[in-house]
Parts: structure tokens; sequence; C-alpha cells
């Protein structure tokens, strides 16, 4: 427990920060909002811009003019700043302790190292719900002003539903690389690589048809924001394949740590 409530105070700073950037964004976002927003003829300027882009960046599944619409589009860039969080927070939180030298003092503490990762792993998550849970919160303040109906409030709850389990995932990798990793000073950047590489892929699809295959290597791509608004619904099998993800790494965490030789 004492290990959880430390890590809680060492990571408050960062949240912080991120939640400061998170807020700046989404209120960024929703203020370039206000000139699409019931004006049809701000999307002729879409119309100017090549096919190729805008079914790789997913622009013609969106009808700009509505805050449902917008939010749809942003969705991709909510799910990049919160995955590169977790991420971050998830490698960060376990080779820090060799970066910083600390290592010995946490191994002559009366408890396993698999209770050190557990600890360490539940305090990044309430990390990442607390943002998860600024983001949300900004968002519903920032579209007031546009009288959102029913359907917009349960667009954006799938939407941090479909976010929360890409944290987990990005986390759950993170994670893993944090402990995995002999050299731990390159667990951070690592993860962080590993995260951009697969939203770069998740790109190519919308490229070309040949290309659909890719989806199944990015998880950018296991939740679609256009399936969301217009089914309400989850894909099972992107669902299962992220859960899959997120068991192999953190088993592949415990496993790893456990065993290998630290940096005192």
């Amino acid at each position: 427990m004492n290990i959880f409530v430390r890590e809680l105070k060492a990571n408050l700073k960062s949240l912080i920060i991120w939640g400061v950037i998170v807020i700046l964004f989404v209120m960024v976002g929703t203020a370039k909002f206000s000139a699409y927003y019931e004006n049809p003829e701000m999307l002729a300027i879409l119309d100017d811009m090549p096919k190729a882009m805008l079914a790789a960046f997913s622009l013609q599944a969106f009808n700009l003019t509505t805050i449902s619409g917008f939010f749809g589009l942003m969705f991709t860039y909510y799910a990049l700043m919160l995955s590169i969080a977790a991420a971050m927070w998830g490698s960060d939180i376990i080779s820090k302790e060799e970066r910083d030298k600390t290592v010995e003092f946490s191994l002559t503490l009366p408890v396993t190292r698999g209770r050190v990762v557990t600890a360490k792993a539940l305090a990044a998550l309430v990390n990442c719900l607390a943002l998860l849970l600024i983001t949300w919160g900004v968002s519903l303040v920032s579209a007031r002003p546009y009288q959102p109906d029913s359907e917009f409030y349960r667009f954006v709850g799938l939407c941090m539903a479909a976010l929360f389990i890409m944290q987990m995932l990005f986390l759950a990798v993170g994670i893993f690389l944090g402990c995995a990793m002999k050299q731990y000073r390159r667990a951070g950047s690592m993860a962080v690589s590993v995260l951009l590489g697969t939203y770069f892929l998740s790109i190519l699809p919308g490229l070309s048809e040949d290309l659909d295959f890719v989806k199944y290597f990015t998880p950018f791509k296991y939740f679609d924001a256009g399936m969301l608004l217009r089914e309400s619904r989850f894909d099972v099998t992107f669902v299962l394949l992220s859960l899959a993800i997120i068991v192999v790494s953190m088993a592949g965490a415990y496993l790893t740590y456990t065993q290998r030789d630290l940096y005192i």
C-alpha cells in the first residue's frame, strides 16, 4: 500500500501537466469548431483536398458541422494523447527505480517483486483513469454551448470506453517494456516509438484497400469512431484482441521482472 501511495504522489505533477495539456487541446479544438458549426460552406474546403488524404484521416466519415461529427474527428487525437501518457507512465513507473538508483530500497521492503509491479501498475491505472475523466469532463463542458443531444452524450460515453481500453493496452505494453528491457533508460522512448509506429500504420488502410489487413496490427484501428457514431457498438474481435494484448503484456511483465537482474 505504501508503494501505491508513494507512486501516486510521485506522479501527481505529471498527471497535472497532462491534464492541463488535454484541457487546452480540447478547448482550442472546440474553439476552432465554432467556424464549422452549422456552416456547410466550410465543408467546401474539404472538397479541394486529395481523396486519399480524406480517407486516411477519416475526414469523410463525419459531418463536421455537428458537434458529434467534430468530436468523432478529434477522437484519434484524444486517443494519441491519452495513449502516449499511459505508455510513458507504464514504462517509467518501473524503470525509474533503476534510473534513480532506488531499486535497492524497493528490494529491501518485505514484499515480492510481483507485489511491487502490482502496486506500481495500480498507481499508473489511477493516473490513466484521472486523465480520462478530465478529458470526458472538459469535452462535455466545451460542447454545452452547441446544445448537444442525447446521441452526442451516448457517443462520447462509447468513445471514452474505447479510450480507456486503449489506455490499458498501451499502459500494459509500457509496463512490459519497463520490466523486460535491460537497457532501462530506453524503456520510455521504446514505448512511445511503438505507439507512434502503430499510429502511422493506422493511416495505411485508408490509402489502399489492399492494406486493410494492417488494421489488425494497430490499436488505433481497433475502435472506429465512425462505427461508434453510426452503430453505437464495438467490434468484438478488436475488443478481444485488445484484452489479449493486455493480458500477455502484463504476464510478460511479471515473468521478466521477477527473473531478471536489476541494476542497483
